[in-house]
């Protein structure tokens, strides 16, 4: 399936790697997307909430992912999220839980599982 019309993906990674390897791979699918480098970033930029997924990386310098979406969070924000973590551990698991409407998934992503997860999200939003 591909990405709809209207509906965007925001993509908050430090490792511009990885960062970059999943617009390129969302993009080819037909997805809108929008890239950060950090939680910080992502905020400043202040964008538009309504109609969107977010991926996050669980473990980023300064603002962790879990730190954004907690932030998002009290400001009374629901969208969907699809947190990325190369190191799972019960502690993020319970956090992830508490954010709600929160896919937690281990890199590396294999491709079918993240899309699964993503349709699974955008018909959330």
């Amino acid at each position: 399936m591909s990405g709809e019309t209207g509906q965007i993906i925001y993509v908050i990674d430090d490792d511009d790697v990885v960062r970059d390897s999943l617009k390129v791979l969302l993009e080819v699918r037909q997805y809108r997307v929008r890239d950060f480098e950090s939680g910080d970033q992502f905020l400043a930029e202040n964008p538009d909430l309504g109609d969107c997924c977010m991926i996050v990386d669980v473990h980023m310098p300064g603002m962790t992912g879990l730190d954004l979406l907690g932030v998002l969070r009290q400001r009374g924000e629901t969208m969907p999220a699809i947190l990325i973590t190369g190191r799972r551990d019960s502690h993020i698991e319970a956090q992830a839980a508490a954010l709600g409407q929160v896919i937690l998934l281990d890199k590396p992503l294999p491709h079918s599982r993240l899309f699964s997860a993503i349709e699974q999200m955008l018909a959330r939003a």
